[in-house]
């Protein structure tokens, strides 16, 4: 993006965007935000996680929430894969009253036709089909050609419009995928109806600056761009899943595919949180969601629990330790003033207020500061003597609790 106070975007093609969603627009950054849309795949990429089967009253519960939280489009399940996925899809759909309702399918007519009629029930609901575009997935997944691929892919495009105008087209490998051939299928199932166009860096390959450019090479090369929404799916095996998106958004996209608490395949996914609140912090980039942060953190523990799986104490944003200091230089000067060692506000995502921990590293004044929480008022002097038995007890222990300041505090009064 060009950087300067007046800052805009242009179609590349000079052509003024057919589609509402299209956004290519001129328009001016300082004067206006652009939405990005959030897709949330937990329920679907999240749910192959091994041990993280759910079954449909547990899904329909979470899918009640994450409409609730915001999210834009829900990925319901497979539809296809199982009776169980069937019946989970239809009643989310027969439920959720704003959040467009989604299923995935292969570039197969029966996928395509079991999904229209798990999604019928539902208000909104969206189409997800696709097929593998990179030589490797071509040769030796499909024994197919390029041209071949691109058949097909037009072709379940076509069948898809069948059932609905919202119709999600997957370049599965995209990441892998040469850029020309790529741009080559994109131009062809916007043709034939595709609404949004899902970039996935399946194996989580890509570097930033590759999956941006990726993105810009299509924005500056497909000529009927301006007709679809561009969506980043980025897997995390290599760490890079959250760096991916955001780089996919400032190249163009404008929907972000993601599971809370970055659940998925191999790596995982994208972390919605982490996705969210990297736009809320980076205002001057100029994209905001509908995701309501408050309720992050609260989401976050109902998906660790429903799914069986624990969420890392180091997680961003909604990690136990997200929002603990235990280094004393760190606890200093967090105490004088919060934005030093935090960006974010507990409050602004429904997490607990930040956290002195008590360890050998800490210092003084986080002593200090814990025992006044305690409704022990010291003065310089007295936490002066009580600080070498403090860093007795904390060698001894990786934290120092409660009962043991009680302990160290009645001691001194003796």
């Amino acid at each position: 993006m060009i950087q300067n106070t007046t800052r805009y975007w242009v179609n590349l093609n000079n052509k003024r965007a057919k589609s509402p969603f299209c956004i290519y627009n001129i328009f001016k950054i300082n004067e206006m935000s652009e939405k990005v849309y959030i897709f949330d795949t937990t329920l679907r990429d999240g749910e192959q996680v091994p041990g993280c089967k759910l079954n449909t009253k547990e899904k329909l519960e979470l899918a009640v929430k994450l409409e609730h939280l915001g999210v834009d489009i829900l990925e319901a399940g497979f539809p296809v894969s199982s009776p169980g996925d069937f019946e989970s899809v239809n009643q989310i759909a027969k439920t959720l009253k704003n959040t467009v309702v989604c299923g995935l399918t292969r570039a197969v007519q029966n996928d395509i036709e079991v999904a229209a009629e798990a999604l019928k029930p539902a208000k909104r609901f969206r189409i997800h089909t696709g097929i593998g575009t990179s030589d490797l997935h071509i040769k030796y997944k499909f024994n197919s050609t390029r041209e071949e691929i691109i058949e097909r892919a037009v072709k379940a495009v076509k069948m898809a419009r069948n059932f609905t105008d919202d119709v999600e087209f997957y370049a599965e490998d995209a990441g892998r995928t040469d850029n020309e051939y790529l741009a080559r299928v994109i131009e062809a199932v916007v043709k034939a109806g595709a609404t949004t166009l899902n970039i996935p860096d399946t194996t989580g390959y890509c570097l930033p600056n590759q999956y941006q450019e990726k993105m810009q090479y299509l924005v500056n090369n497909v000529p009927n761009i301006d007709r679809a929404i561009l969506s980043c799916h980025c897997h995390n095996d290599l760490g890079l899943a959250t760096a991916n998106s955001i780089a996919g958004v400032i190249g163009g996209a404008r929907q972000i595919e993601c599971t809370i608490n970055g659940l998925g395949e191999r790596a995982g996914n994208t972390a919605l949180e982490e996705v969210v609140m990297i736009l809320q912090q980076h205002k001057d980039l100029g994209f905001y969601t509908d995701i309501n942060p408050k309720l992050l953190t609260a989401m976050s523990h109902e998906v660790s629990d429903v799914m069986r799986m624990m969420v890392q104490p180091n997680k961003a944003i909604v990690g136990a330790n997200a929002f603990s200091h235990s280094s004393g230089i760190h606890q200093d000067g967090f105490l004088k003033e919060a934005q030093t060692y935090e960006i974010i506000n507990p409050a602004e995502v429904g997490a607990e207020e930040s956290k002195i921990v008590l360890t050998a590293r800490s210092g003084r004044s986080a002593l200090a500061h814990r025992l006044h929480k305690l409704g022990f008022e010291y003065t310089r002097n007295d936490i002066d003597e009580l600080y070498p038995k403090f860093v007795e007890i904390a060698d001894r222990k990786k934290e120092v609790n409660e009962d043991d300041l009680k302990e160290m505090a009645a001691a001194y009064k003796k």
